[in-house]
């Protein structure tokens, strides 16, 4: 019986992702437009630029972890994030210069002009109109690649080579309107969660393919040309119930300017998984071993050895967390967990606590129904009903998306979309 729960209850988190997810339609449109931008940009002209810009998605479009975000308890539009990163030496370029460049070059499409947002501190942001009821914001993310000594650092610090030579500095605009430099390297953490989830990937990878090309033959040529983008591990379907599950549990509550941040779940996710095949395995893994940690907000508290040896979340003697970006050990993403009394640790943690509670410890209910409606709570009742509606415990795979005949998708090589032809 225990087994058979376990199956059902993967079964409803299948759907219930295919739910959340970007629609196959909707991540159509999403790659048009950020091509669209990264063709315009890659054809500009930047002072001092002898070679063509980078420009590539970063965050989850790249990393096929995408939830159409809840804010003030209701659905809101979808964030795409691009890095348009110029090809200057940090040694001659100024901040400040290279956000105007890039600025400058959005505001001569007349179109892109009319879609800017005002300056934010990091990005340029272009808001698409609503269709359908759902709108797009694409984040431009100016930046030029990191200097030589940093990049020797991070290989000093254990971080593989191939994914060090792939971080850049990004411009920051201060509130007092000055600019400086801070570090990032999303390409290098794009590329170390692929390693994260390749061993699962490549398992699931053929018979993900099959499917998508049986049922989108309209489309795909051949199982080959179906693209890696459509495939989906269970470490990427976890952390996209773990995120709306956040964005859920902390609508309207007074913790919610505190609620974990994408990036903090994706990498603690991608760190604690541990090659699991079905759903279920992947978030019992992962949440206990972050629950785990809880006890750090208790004086005295000694985390198990193989763990705490890890130092994937770390407490110091001065009451300061650590939390470090795995392809940047420089970069604590837990830097400001200490600040008022430690209300985003204890908002993390509490979280945590809520996860455990509504994913794990409901399998006591041993029944499907009363599972299932317990999580419409904790994921959102439309969601959790409309998988519902789906339901079939007879899914020819476990691991193949609930894409429908009627819907649409078309992607034309996103990793590396930009020419100025055509």
């Amino acid at each position: 019986m225990a087994t058979d729960i376990r199956k059902q209850y993967n079964e409803v988190l299948e759907k219930i992702t295919a739910e959340i997810d970007i629609s196959p339609a909707k991540y159509k449109t999403a790659v048009e437009r950020y091509t669209a931008v990264g063709n315009w940009l890659n054809c500009g002209e930047y002072e001092g630029c002898d070679e063509e810009p980078r420009i590539y998605p970063q965050g989850s479009f790249r990393l096929g972890t995408v939830v159409r975000p809840i804010r003030n308890g209701k659905e809101s539009d979808y964030d795409i994030d691009l890095v348009c990163e110029l090809q200057k030496e940090k040694e001659i370029s100024a901040p400040g210069d290279i956000k105007r460049d890039i600025g400058d070059r959005l505001q001569e499409n007349k179109v892109y002009e009319r879609m800017l947002d005002k300056e934010g501190r990091r990005c340029w942001t272009l808001n698409y109109a609503e269709e359908d009821g759902i709108g797009f914001h694409l984040d431009v993310l100016p930046s030029i690649p990191e200097d030589r000594e940093m990049v020797r650092h991070l290989q000093q610090a254990g971080v593989n080579q191939l994914l060090s030579a792939q971080a850049i500095s990004i411009t920051h605009r201060n509130g007092n309107g000055s600019y400086n430099w801070s570090a990032g390297n999303p390409g290098g953490f794009a590329d170390w969660f692929d390693l994260r989830k390749k061993p699962v990937f490549n398992k699931v990878a053929a018979s993900q393919k099959s499917y998508i090309f049986e049922n989108r033959q309209d489309i795909f040529e051949s199982v080959d040309a179906v693209p890696d983008q459509l495939v989906s591990t269970p470490l990427q379907k976890a952390i996209q119930i773990l995120k709306r599950h956040r964005d859920v549990r902390f609508a309207g509550k007074p913790q919610e300017a505190n609620k974990p941040i994408s990036m903090i779940i994706t990498t603690l996710s991608a760190q604690f998984y541990e090659n699991e095949e079905d759903i279920l395995s992947a978030l019992n893994n992962i949440v206990e071993k972050i629950y785990a940690h809880a006890g750090l907000m208790e004086p005295g508290y000694h985390l198990e050895s193989a763990l705490a040896a890890r130092r994937i979340i770390s407490l110091t003697t001065e009451g300061k967390w650590y939390m470090p970006n795995p392809v940047n050990p420089y970069e604590n993403f837990a830097d400001r967990w200490h600040e008022n009394n430690h209300e985003r640790a204890k908002a993390f943690f509490q979280w945590v606590a809520w996860a455990r509670r509504d994913f794990l410890e409901i399998l006591a209910k041993n029944d499907i129904q009363k599972i299932t409606e317990s999580l419409a709570g904790s994921l959102g009742e439309r969601a959790v009903a409309s998988a519902s509606s789906k339901l079939s415990l007879s899914t020819p795979a476990l691991f193949a998306p609930a894409y429908k005949k009627g819907s649409t998708v078309e992607i034309t090589n996103p990793s590396k979309p930009w020419t100025c032809h055509g």
